[in-house]
Formats: C-alpha cells, structure tokens, sequence
C-alpha cells in the first residue's frame, strides 16, 4: 500500500513539473513572438512647435501607439499624451510595403540639401526579430520615405484632434464647434487620416446632451467619415 501511494506521487511530480515545463515553452514562445513582430515607428522633434515632440509606433498588426509632448493651449505646461488604436488595413500594408522599398531605412536616408528649410528632425526605424535600423532626416529624396513622412503626419493631426477636443470637452465646451469645423474640413481635403482613432472622444461629445446640436451632429459626421474611410480602403 505503501508502495503504491509513493508510485502514485511520483507519477504525480512528474506530470505537474512535465506541465509546467509546457507552460514555459509557451511562455517563451509568446515572447519570442511577440519580440519579433515587425514595428515602423516615425518620430518628429521640432523646437518651438506643438507639439514639440511625437512618435507613432505601428506594428505588423496594425496596433499604433501615438505619444507627444505639447501644450493644449497657449497658457499651459507642456504634458505628455499617450493614445493606442488600430491602423485601417490599407494603411498597415502601405507602412510596410513603404519600409520594404525604402530598404528598411539602412543607411542615409536625408537628401543632404541644406538649402530645404528646417521642418523638424524626424526619425523612422524599423524593428523585428531580424533588424534593428533607425535613420534621421529633414527631407529626403527617397519616395517612400516621402510617402511615410506624409502618412504619418496625417495621421499624428488626427491625434492631435483628438487631444484637443478631449481637453475643450471637458473645459471648453464653446470651442469645440470651430476645432469640428476645422478637423471636418482637412478630413474632406485629405490633410489628416485614421479619424476611428479619435472615434472614442468624437462619440463622447455626440452622446454628451449638454453639447449643442450642431457640435453632436458634427462629431457623429466625423464617426461616421471615419468608419466610411476604414470600410473602403
């Protein structure tokens, strides 16, 4: 009997220490998964602009992470800003297609012209289980570079939005017709992208029944823009 229980707690070890050994494979696995999965990341520094520093980060799956540093108005302190969403699928092929042709930004992607006007250091890098490759610039003569700078751009003004009308939400009521007014209008011209990524707060104002009737129906215009872009690209 004795015999038979010590047998029997063996085989018990041996098959708790076989699953825990399954779970850290796993683990690792997971990790390893994740370290590898490709992200283009884009970063502006422009002194005495606001913001005066961003980066969006988009990853192989089409998750972005925006982060600035600025002022919301005039009298403030700079803060920083964090946001997540999803890239359209359109846009996530484009990032990468882009940093394919641009040789995932090796070497020297500024055009070296000191005759271009200053319009912020920018930076793009590529990271995956593979590569590890930042390059600054101003301007660059390499087309998709060009591409990505505009893309990235458009979609940190989208961000940018967002910031805002969060902040006149909550203490500016009044200012959020015209900031709608304008977002509206550089929807429509194309100078901004990924309006679903400031979904939340456009659907936050349109709920808000203390917000006057043109301002809701301005932010339910931009949301349904926005799901009408994601949908047709």
């Amino acid at each position: 009997m004795h015999g038979r229980s010590f047998f029997r707690a063996v085989g018990m070890g041996m098959l708790l220490v076989a699953a825990a050994s399954l779970l850290l494979m796993s683990q690792q696995g997971t990790d390893g998964a994740a370290a590898s999965t490709a992200v283009v990341t884009f970063t502006l520094d422009f002194p005495h602009s606001n913001p005066e520093h961003y980066s969006i980060a988009v990853d192989a799956t089409g998750h972005a992470r925006y982060e600035c540093s600025g002022k919301v108005v005039e009298d403030a302190e700079d803060e920083m800003y964090r946001a997540e969403f999803e890239v359209s699928t359109a846009n996530r092929e484009r990032i990468f297609e882009w940093a394919k042709r641009a040789q995932y930004f090796t070497g020297k992607i500024d055009s070296g012209n000191r005759k271009v006007a200053f319009t912020g250091t920018k930076s793009l890098s590529y990271q995956d289980g593979q590569r590890s490759n930042t390059a600054r610039y101003n301007y660059s003569n390499i087309a998709t570079v060009r591409d990505l700078t505009a893309l990235f751009q458009n979609m940190a003004g989208t961000l940018e939005y967002g910031r805002r009308l969060a902040y006149y939400h909550r203490y500016q009521k009044l200012a959020l017709d015209e900031e709608l007014k304008r977002m509206e209008a550089q929807a429509k011209s194309g100078e901004i992208s990924e309006i679903k990524g400031v979904a939340p707060v456009l659907q936050e104002i349109y709920e808000d029944s203390s917000v006057i009737n043109v301002v809701r129906a301005r932010a339910k215009e931009l949301i349904e823009m926005g799901s009408g872009a994601a949908a047709g690209r």
